[in-house]
This record gives C-alpha cells, structure tokens and sequence, in this order.
C-alpha cells in the first residue's frame, strides 16, 4: 500500500511539471514582473548641495512629491 501511495504521488508530480502554463488573460490577472531600479537622479537640498541617488545606495529613500494644482 506505501508502494502505491508513492508511485501515486510521484505520478501527480510529474503530471503537473508537464502542465501548460495558465493563460493569464483568461484569468484576468497578469504575472508578477519584480521591480526595475530606479533612474539615476540629482536633487539639491536646503543647502545647494547635490544629492545623487547613487550616494544613497544601500539606504531606505523615500520620495515625497507635492504640488498645488
């Protein structure tokens, strides 16, 4: 009976490598794309220093954008 159940679980395995891949628009979902990195970018602060994107490398960087339309 073991015998059984692990052939059986093997069999189910292997069934869904060979299963075609979902078709997503018929889902009305898209797959996951990971994130592409940000444009380099310059910003002066208070003091007219230069901040660049790059010096920052390796920190948590939050951009606030305001505007009074």
């Amino acid at each position: 009976m073991r015998i059984l159940t692990v052939a059986l679980a093997v069999l189910m395995l292997t069934a869904q490598s060979f299963a075609a891949a979902p078709n997503w628009a018929a889902l009305d979902m898209s797959p996951y794309e990971p994130p592409k990195p940000a444009p380099t970018f310059a910003l002066p602060d208070l003091d007219g220093k230069v901040t660049r994107l790059e010096d920052l490398r390796g920190k948590v960087v939050v951009l606030f954008f305001w505007s009074t339309w």
